[in-house]
């Protein structure tokens, strides 16, 4: 189980991609192409979200049907295919195709058009990385930093992060306070899909 009551994390006895990679698909057409893993889950008629990283498979699921009547069938599909060998991911799908697919409002349309390097990008990344990452894969998500821009921190949030109730609470009473003690021009932390 995740803190967001809607998804699901199965871990794979080996690793799927890279660290720090991560792929998100919403629907069969995403991922058509890309994962033929994901593809084939979204035939299961409750599967509303695949998110795949390094060792783990976090599945998104409708509202029509709890966990109980389904974890099992999931767990052992991806067990199976995963023993089996087959592929789980054939090509990386471009970040910017993911981000801008994500951006539902003009403000945060315009969150994104500000952004541009800045002296403060390598020192949020590494404190991201070596210390908010990894609690979030062990939650079955994943966060990816965006940019900075006049004190605010834009990240995006995948995987079981995306549209979890208790990602708000995450977002600004973990991960902004922690780049708040370390990087004193951090005011706030933004998430492009929250």
């Amino acid at each position: 189980m995740t803190p967001n009551p809607s998804t699901m994390k199965f871990v794979a006895n080996k690793y799927l991609l890279g660290t720090g990679d991560s792929a998100e698909f919403r629907n069969k057409s995403e991922a058509k192409g890309f994962s033929p893993l994901a593809e084939e889950l979204f035939s299961f008629p409750f599967v509303d979200g695949v998110f795949i990283a390094a060792n783990f498979v976090t599945v998104t699921k409708t509202n029509n049907v709890p966990w109980d009547f389904i974890t099992m069938e999931l767990r052992q599909f991806i067990k199976t295919w995963i023993e089996d060998g087959k592929e789980v991911l054939i090509a990386m799908p471009q970040k910017t195709a993911n981000v801008e697919a994500k951006v539902e409002t003009e403000e945060k349309a315009s969150i994104l058009a500000n952004l541009s390097p800045s002296e403060f990008d390598d020192a949020i990344s590494n404190i991201l990385d070596e210390y908010v990452r990894p609690a979030v894969e062990n939650d079955g998500g994943a966060i990816d930093y965006l940019g900075f821009n006049d004190g605010t921190v834009s990240v995006i949030l995948k995987g079981s992060c995306s549209g979890c109730p208790s990602s708000t609470a995450t977002l600004k009473g973990g991960i902004e306070n922690l780049l708040k003690q370390y990087i004193p021009e951090v005011t706030e932390v933004v998430a492009i899909n929250g």
